[in-house]
């Protein structure tokens, strides 16, 4: 069976009765071009009910570049925030007329080089830095930089955008939760899960109160073990890395008999649905995605530019979700 055509300007303009170029002019919004309203909307109507698409490969020659954001996932577990973040980022970015692809996995199944240069994307962004040589060359493309350091200053002197996501805010307003509410010797329940650490590390690092930390599977036993060792130290209240991990704690004071809060108060991160139908249900800390999201857009279109970055309003980011737990 042969391939189906692909729809072209010139069909377009023969459904129209118009020149090729006069079908450029109306759907590149070429300014400067004395086109009727009548035939501009031909043209319009044209190419939709042909389902003419321009083509992609064009308008990069064109322009000397895409459209395309291409955002560089490190080997994460696609959870309930990220999912939220890029579904918010994809939202955010169409509105300024960019198409966002997620390219998910770890720099050593595939050189970097070769996911942008098979894209040619107008702005790369990334959870994790480059290495100079990665950096110079994109630079040297005209590609624009975006590295979102989860909790880490950026080096000095980079040529590309820096955007510090405050994850160190998320721990501290955990222990500022628990330290208000009377707990004095406090526990981190780290996750067991190694991907994490990009995100586990600066959380933990912007916990005060210097808390016990023990690594806490999504294991009822395994975090009831972990409970018996914080109840020696003296521990009454847990800031857990997530929602799940705060979970398995709450699974674990349960096996023991231990009272929550009265026992031990556990304080999440997220908010995913299951924490609200926890019993009790789980106090935890939540980011505001789609601000994130906003303003990781607004970033990118000011690279993409050569516009200063705005600056991130971390104070109405991220606030704790009380409830029973905590």
């Amino acid at each position: 069976m042969p391939e189906p055509r692909r729809i072209t300007s010139a069909d377009v303009a023969r459904r129209a009765g118009v020149s090729r170029a006069t079908v450029s002019y109306v759907l590149n919004a070429t300014p400067g071009q004395s086109i009727s309203t009548a035939t501009r909307d031909r043209v319009l109507a044209a190419a939709a009910g042909l389902g003419y698409a321009p083509s992609a490969a064009a308008r990069t020659l064109r322009t000397g570049r895409s459209d395309v954001v291409l955002c560089l996932l490190p080997d994460w577990p696609i959870g309930n925030e990220v999912g939220n973040l890029l579904g918010n980022l994809s939202t955010a970015l169409a509105r300024e007329g960019l198409t966002f692809v997620a390219h998910p996995g770890s720099r050593e199944d595939r050189p970097i080089a070769e996911i942008w240069k098979a894209i040619t994307p107008a702005a790369v962004l990334s959870f994790t830095d480059f290495s100079d040589q990665e950096r110079e060359a994109m630079l040297a493309a005209g590609v624009a930089l975006v590295v979102a350091l989860l909790g880490r200053a950026g080096r000095a002197g980079l040529h590309g955008r820096e955007l510090e996501v405050p994850q160190q805010l998320i721990g501290r307003r955990q222990t500022e939760h628990l330290l208000g509410t009377g707990h004095s010797r406090l526990g981190y329940a780290y996750p067991d899960d190694p991907r994490l650490k990009i995100f586990a590390e600066p959380r933990l690092a912007g916990c005060s109160g210097d808390p016990v930390v023990r690594t806490v599977p999504l294991d009822a036993a395994l975090a009831a073990a972990a409970i018996e060792g914080w109840r020696a130290d003296g521990v009454t209240g847990i800031c857990a890395y997530n929602d799940e991990v705060a979970l398995a704690v709450l699974a674990g004071a349960r096996r023991l008999g231990i009272t929550t809060p009265g026992g031990l108060a556990v304080i999440g991160v997220d908010d995913i649905p299951a924490a609200r139908l926890a019993v009790p249900s789980l106090t935890t800390v939540t980011t505001d995605q789609r601000m994130l999201a906003a303003h990781l857009a607004t970033t990118v279109v000011a690279a993409v530019s050569g516009r200063p970055a705005p600056v991130l309003a971390t104070a109405d980011l991220i606030r704790v979700v009380v409830r029973e737990s905590a």
